[in-house]
C-alpha cells in the first residue's frame, strides 16, 4: 500500500515587536525567562512534525502589533502570500491566537488552509488519542474550538435575507443550527466526562486503601517522560522525539530500593500558551497529577529553553491548583544530562548542587541518576511517617503481610517463639489502620 501524500506546509511565528518590548521590560525587572522567537519557531515547527506535514518553509514575522482584520496587517499578508504560492503550500500554520475573523481572511489571501497554534495542538491531540477517555477529551476540546469559528462562515448565504429583514435567511439558520448541533454534543460529552470523573475518584479512594503511594511524571513536551516511565519500570510506552509522544496516561507498579512499592504515572506533556478549551477538556486527567503523593517534574537540562518551559509547567500546575502542601514534595529531573558538552554539565552540576536535595542529575537513556532518583523518592515517600519496633504473632501472617506492603521494613529478628520483631517506619495515614490490627507496639520512636 502507497503511503499517504504528506501536505506541503508554511510555517510562520508572528512576533510582535510591541509584545518583545513589554516583556523586556519586564525581565529587565524580573527573573522570568524569555524565548527568542526563534525557540518560538522551531517549536511550532516541531509541533507540526507531529502530524507527519511536510514542512516546504519557515518564518519569523515582526510586526509592529496586531491588525484586528489580519493578525499582522494586509501589507504583510500580501507578500506572504507569493511565497504560499511559489512553496505550493496547502497549509500554512500560524503560530498565535487567530480569531476566526482573521483565520477566514488569512485564508482568502492565502488561498490556503490556515491552522493557529491552538487549532495545531489540537490536531495533534486527535491523532494521538487512543484511550476512550482520551477521545471524548480531545473530542470536546475540539468543538469547543469550532463551535467560535462558525461565525459568518456560510458567505454564500448571507444576502439570502426575510424580507422585513428581522428573520435571518437560509445562511444565519445553518450556522444556528450547526451550532446548536455542536453545543448539544458538547453537553453529551460533558456529561460523560463528568461519569469519568466520578470513576477516577473512585479509584483514588481506591487507592488510598491499597498501600501503594502516587508518583507523578509531569513536564514539557518532549522532556523524556515517557523514556524515564520506560527506565523506572521497564514498560514499553512510547518514547519517540516528537511533541506530544504521550498523550494517554499510563500507570505501573514500581519497587524502591527500600522494597516500599509505589505507582509511576505517565502523564501528557505541557506547552507554553496551552490552549484553556485543552486545560478544561483534560482537567479529568491532570488532576490525577494534584492527588499525587510525589510530583517527578521533568526537565530537558539539555534544550536552550530548559528554564522557561520549567517555567510553563509550574504554571500550568497552578492552573489546576497545586496546593502548597504538595508544592513542597516535588522532585525536579534535570534529564538529558547525556547531550551536555563538559562545560555545560559542570555548569549543569553546579546549578543544581545550588538549587538543593530536591534536584536529580540524570539521564534516561543511560540510566544515569535513575539509582539517586528512587533513593530520593523513597526519602520524601518517608517523610511525615513514624518509626516504632513491633511484634507480630506467629498466627498474624495477614498482618505480617500488610506491613510489608504498607509500611517501610527497617530491621526484622524472627524470634522463637515463630514471632517477628520489625523496626518499621509507617506513613501518618496508615498509622490508624496498624492500631487496628493484633500486633504489639514494643517501642516508638528510632
Amino acid at each position: 500500500m502507497e503511503p499517504a501524500e504528506r501536505t506541503p506546509a508554511l510555517v510562520i511565528h508572528v512576533e510582535t515587536r510591541s509584545a518583545s518590548r513589554s516583556k523586556a521590560a519586564r525581565g529587565a525587572m524580573s527573573d522570568v525567562p524569555r524565548r527568542s522567537a526563534e525557540t518560538k519557531l522551531e517549536e511550532a515547527v516541531g509541533l507540526a512534525r507531529a502530524i507527519d506535514l511536510d514542512i516546504v518553509e519557515t518564518f519569523v514575522v515582526a510586526v509592529q502589533k496586531i491588525v484586528p482584520a489580519t493578525f499582522m496587517g494586509a501589507g504583510k499578508a500580501e507578500e506572504l502570500a507569493g511565497i504560499v504560492a511559489a512553496t505550493h503550500a496547502e497549509l500554512v500554520i500560524v503560530n498565535a491566537a487567530l480569531s476566526p475573523v482573521q483565520q477566514r481572511n488569512l485564508e482568502r489571501v492565502w488561498k490556503a488552509k490556515v491552522l493557529d497554534r491552538t487549532g495545531l495542538i489540537l490536531e495533534i491531540f486527535g491523532a494521538r488519542a487512543r484511550t476512550k477517555e482520551g477521545r471524548l477529551q480531545v473530542e470536546l476540546a475540539h468543538l469547543t474550538y469550532q463551535k467560535s469559528r462558525l461565525v459568518r462562515s456560510w458567505t454564500h448565504l448571507e444576502r439570502q435575507r426575510g424580507g422585513l429583514g428581522t428573520v435571518g435567511g437560509p445562511g444565519e439558520t445553518q450556522i444556528e443550527a450547526d451550532r446548536r448541533m455542536i453545543q448539544n454534543r458538547i453537553t453529551r460529552l460533558e456529561q460523560q466526562l463528568e461519569a469519568v470523573k466520578k470513576t477516577r475518584e473512585l479509584h483514588r479512594v481506591s487507592r488510598r486503601k491499597v498501600p501503594y503511594p502516587v508518583v507523578a511524571l509531569v513536564g514539557y513536551t518532549n522532556a523524556g517522560k515517557s523514556t524515564l516511565f520506560n527506565h523506572l519500570s521497564d514498560a514499553d510506552v512510547m518514547a519517540e522525539d516528537l511533541l506530544f509522544a504521550t498523550l494517554d496516561p499510563t500507570m505501573r507498579e514500581v519497587v524502591l530500593p527500600n522494597g516500599r512499592s509505589i505507582v509511576l504515572s505517565d502523564t501528557v506533556g505541557f506547552i507554553s500558551d496551552l490552549p484553556t478549551t485543552l486545560i478544561a477538556a483534560f482537567r479529568a486527567t491532570l488532576e490525577e497529577v494534584l492527588e499525587a503523593d510525589v510530583i517527578v517534574h521533568v526537565r530537558d537540562i539539555s534544550h536552550a529553553d530548559t528554564e522557561a518551559q520549567g517555567r510553563d509547567v509550574e504554571d500550568v500546575l497552578e492552573q489546576l491548583g497545586l496546593d502548597e502542601l504538595r508544592r513542597g514534595r516535588i522532585i525536579e529531573v534535570w534529564n538529558k544530562c547525556d547531550l551536555l558538552d563538559a562545560e555545560a554539565r559542570a555548569f549543569a552540576d553546579h546549578q543544581a548542587t545550588r538549587a538543593g536535595h530536591d534536584v536529580v542529575m540524570m539521564s534516561a537513556v543511560t540510566g544515569e541518576g535513575s539509582d539517586r532518583l528512587l533513593e530520593l523518592l523513597g526519602d520524601v515517600l518517608s517523610q511525615g511517617s513514624q518509626e516504632m519496633v513491633v511484634r507480630v504473632p506467629p498466627e498474624e501472617g495477614a498482618s505480617l503481610h500488610w506491613i510489608y506492603q504498607n509500611a517501610e521494613v527497617l530491621e526484622r529478628k524472627d524470634e522463637d517463639d515463630g514471632s517477628s520483631r520489625l523496626r518499621i517506619r509507617v506513613p501518618e495515614p496508615k498509622l490508624s489502620v496498624l492500631t487496628r490490627k493484633s500486633i504489639s507496639v514494643v517501642s516508638m520512636g528510632a
